[in-house]
Formats: C-alpha cells, sequence, structure tokens
C-alpha cells in the first residue's frame, strides 16, 4: 500500500491498536492497567504516538495534545466510515410494520423483548462501506460509537475479523452507563415480507433528537483517524446518530487537515432538507464542502427539482465549493460520474439479482478504490458496478457483501446491460459538454466528437491486474 513506514501490514486492524483483538477503548483492553493510563498508544505501521487526554489539555488552543495531532502529516490510512455503525436484525416476517408511527414503536418493542438468534444478526450501516472497501485492499478505519453490551461486542468482532480498525468517537475518560439505551449499540431491525419487500426499524425512528446526542465533541482518537485518512466518508444516516453540530465539526475538521470528504445523503436527504435548522445548515454545508457526492437519481431529483440526472449533477457541481465529482447511481441501467468538464457513463453489469441491501454501500467503497488510485473516470465506474452488481447476486449485506474474487469474476465476464436507446435519449441533450464517455462493448474507432467510446475489455484488463495486486495482499475473510 502508500506510504509504508518500517513494517508491511497484512490487515488494516491494528492501525491504530498495539495489542492484536483489542479496541482502543479501556472496557475491552485485557491489560488491567490500561484504564489508569492518562494516555492512549495510537500505534500506525510501526510508530507508536502517546496522545495526551483531554482532562488536562484542550483542543485548538495551541497545546500539546494539539501540536502532536498537527505534527502528523502522513495519511496512512485510505478510509475512515463516521458514524452508522449498527447491528442489523434480519428477519422474516409475514407482513412488514405499520405505517403509523405509535404502532410501529410497539412493532418493534415486541421484537426486542429478546435477543433473537445470533444467526440473524449482521453488521450493518456503514459497515457494509468499511467491509466492502477492506476487501478491496484499502485500509479502513470506523469512528464511531459502540456499546459495551453484546451487540457491540459482537459489531467489533466483525469487523476486527474483516481487517478494520475501530476508533471510539466519545473520549476514554468519558464516564457512561452501559445499562442505558443512549449508551447502547445502534440496532436495526431489517424485516423481509414474503414478496421480499424490506421495511426497516430502530430506535432512532422514534426520538426527535438524534441516537447519541450526547455525545457533544470528537475524541482524540477520532480527530487523530480523519487525520490520517485520505478520505473520510459519511451518508445521511450518521444524522439518525449524531448531531447536526458533531457531524459539521467533523467536516470542517476534514477541510482543515486536507482529508477528501465522500458524502451520500441517500433516502435521509429529502427529510434532512426539510427537517431543523440545523439539519438543514449541515446538510447545505455537506453538500457544498464535499469532494466527492453519491446520489440515486431520484435523491439527486429531490435536492435539485431536476429530473435529468446529468442536469442535477451539473446544479450541484455549481453550487458546491469544493465538489470534484457528483455521482449519480442508475440502479440496473449503471451510473454516471459528472465533473466541471465531462461526463463518464458505464452501463450495469448484467447480473441474477436476489438482494439490493448493501449495493449502494459496496458501491461506494469502490468509487473510493478508483478515487485513490487516480484512476480514469469510466474505470472508476466500472468497478463500481461490478462491486454492486455482486453485492446483489448474494443475500444481505455485512460480511455478504461482494468479495474480491467475486468482483473479478464478475468484471471477466464483461456482460455489460446496455440499453443503447436510454444512453442515447440521456446524453442527446448535452452536447454541449466538453467530453462525454461511455462504457461499451463496441470497438474504440466507433467513438465520434461528441461521444468517446470506452473498451470494457480494456478497462477490465487494466482493472484486473489492480485486484490481482490488491488480492495478494489479503488474508483471511477478506478473500
Amino acid at each position: 500500500m502508500h506510504h509504508q513506514i518500517g513494517v508491511s501490514l497484512k490487515s488494516n486492524y491494528g492501525l491504530f491498536c498495539p495489542y492484536p483483538n483489542t479496541l482502543q477503548n479501556p472496557r475491552l483492553s485485557p491489560f488491567p492497567s490500561a484504564a489508569k493510563r492518562n494516555y492512549s498508544i495510537l500505534n500506525c505501521k510501526g510508530i507508536e504516538i502517546p496522545v495526551a487526554k483531554p482532562n488536562s489539555l484542550s483542543f485548538g488552543n495551541g497545546s500539546v495534545e494539539d501540536d502532536r495531532i498537527k505534527a502528523i502529516g502522513v495519511k496512512e490510512i485510505d478510509v475512515a466510515t463516521l458514524g452508522n455503525l449498527c447491528v442489523d436484525i434480519v428477519l422474516s416476517v409475514p407482513k412488514l410494520p405499520p405505517k403509523p408511527l405509535n404502532e410501529r414503536r410497539d412493532y418493534m418493542e415486541e421484537l426486542s423483548k429478546s435477543p433473537p438468534d445470533k444467526r440473524y444478526w449482521e453488521a450493518g450501516g456503514n459497515c457494509n462501506m468499511a467491509i466492502a472497501a477492506a476487501r478491496l485492499g484499502l485500509r479502513v478505519v470506523t469512528v464511531g460509537h459502540v456499546g459495551d453490551e453484546i451487540y457491540g461486542r459482537f459489531l467489533l468482532d466483525v469487523l476486527h475479523g474483516e481487517g478494520i480498525s475501530t476508533v471510539e468517537m466519545k473520549e476514554q475518560s468519558d464516564v457512561v452507563d452501559s445499562l442505558l439505551e443512549a449508551y447502547q449499540t445502534l440496532l436495526c431491525w431489517v424485516l423481509v415480507d414474503p414478496l421480499h419487500r424490506h421495511g426497516f426499524c430502530s430506535r432512532a425512528d422514534f426520538n426527535e433528537e438524534p441516537a447519541f446526542s450526547w455525545m457533544s465533541k470528537l475524541s482524540t482518537e477520532a480527530k487523530m483517524a480523519i487525520r490520517r485518512s485520505k478520505i473520510i466518508f459519511c451518508n445521511g444516516y450518521g444524522f439518525d446518530e449524531l448531531s447536526p453540530r458533531l457531524l459539521v465539526s467533523a467536516l470542517d475538521y476534514a477541510v482543515e487537515v486536507g482529508t477528501s470528504i465522500f458524502f451520500d445523503p441517500g433516502p435521509r436527504g429529502k427529510s434532512l432538507a426539510t427537517g431543523t435548522p440545523e439539519e438543514q445548515i449541515a446538510l447545505d454545508k455537506y453538500l457544498r464542502m464535499s469532494d466527492v457526492l453519491l446520489l440515486t437519481s431520484e435523491e439527486a431529483e429531490s435536492l435539485t427539482g431536476t429530473e435529468d440526472p446529468v442536469l442535477a449533477g451539473q446544479e450541484l457541481l455549481r453550487k458546491g465549493i469544493r465538489t470534484k465529482w457528483v455521482i449519480i447511481k442508475l440502479g440496473p441501467k449503471g451510473s454516471i460520474l459528472i465533473t466541471p468538464s465531462s461526463v463518464s457513463c458505464a452501463p450495469a453489469f448484467k447480473v441474477n439479482v436476489i438482494d439490493t441491501v448493501g449495493c449502494g454501500d459496496s458501491f461506494v467503497s469502490a468509487i473510493a478504490f478508483g478515487f485513490i488510485h487516480k484512476m480514469p473516470l469510466v474505470h472508476t465506474l466500472t468497478i463500481a458496478n461490478a462491486v454492486g452488481a455482486a453485492t446483489a447476486m448474494g443475500c444481505g449485506a455485512g460480511r455478504n457483501v461482494a468479495n474480491l474474487r467475486q468482483v473479478m469474476e464478475l468484471m471477466r465476464s464483461s456482460n455489460l446491460n446496455e440499453e443503447d436507446k436510454f444512453w442515447e435519449e440521456l446524453l442527446k441533450e448535452h452536447s454541449h459538454t466538453e467530453e462525454i464517455t461511455i462504457l461499451t462493448k463496441m470497438a474504440i474507432n466507433q467513438s465520434n466528437n461528441r461521444v468517446k467510446c470506452a473498451s470494457v475489455q480494456k478497462a477490465v484488463s487494466e482493472l484486473l491486474r489492480e485486484l490481482e495486486s490488491a488480492q495478494k495482499k489479503q488474508v483471511g475473510a477478506c478473500r
């Protein structure tokens, strides 16, 4: 990987942890004296850096702690995810939960009376993106809150088993009551009816405040993780857990330390746009200050009022301050990547779709892979489409997202869902765009002055070389 110093790591886990199989949190340390120390050790590729605790030093005021964090300029982590760490409980039900809020609450409380069998548990939320990214060979850290109970321990085991580091957002010196629901790992009930339709319930649905509204600032370790990462990823569901103020502080800090920001508002984008003043301000700032925006065509339309996905993407670019890419996901048709001077298009791969849960999260991980490796834009879309499609061939998210072998097999087939009429209709209105590129099975010489045709065979050949290199670095579940 990039910026290797001293030693070569075989997995992502351990990036912040000097001891295997422990989280940087006193309650999970096997060493009794760990909770008594007045500092934590963040281990990164053989370099141990003591970080003084905030009970004696504060951030941003010229403190020793502030100086130590600012002194770290090397970005050894590829991707950090922000918040939205939850456990999915995936159950088959005769019918989906009712829509009225009070009836949904009763429905969920009935489900929650006793923990369901562990075989129905799965890592959810941003864990999907983190796992998919780790399986592409990226070094990943999750920044968020996990409770000290059976669900939290399960989530940590899954993440660490995938080679993913974990960083707690709250300070280690903070005292919390692990028995109180507000401090426990967030659960999301993923309910599947006989027609394979999905319904979702969590305690965040029934509270006006975010689930972890008690958390008011980023921990020292969280700031360190953001600073050391090339990319930080946040999605709209993060607002269900964390306050708009805290999310904005993470964004501001990422801008300050030169970390690229990826933001996917998801279905929450629409409600945030009409939410509290704080939510509206935070959403607007993420839309303007992110380097890469990712939306479905429906989400882009809801935020811009523009049905044409290319025009919607271009409008988001115009409003953006730092925005470099806007990526529009078109489901089974493919995806579009829009920059200020170009439009790149990639039809989807043809697959037998089993379950679409986790496809969007997996897609984001591959966009990050292309961004970090500075790939041609259409190549970035190609690998993202492949990772999303390979995930759709499985059942559920979490550990069920696509692995590298599945992605490579799908890409070798080069079986595109080419719908010429759809792409012609979409692009004919955009002849003024400087450069339009579309992935196709057609020969390169079929390109014309307006549209460049990029060979899928060539794209796949070059991508497979990158992925084969990543595969050699993987161990265990990551394969």
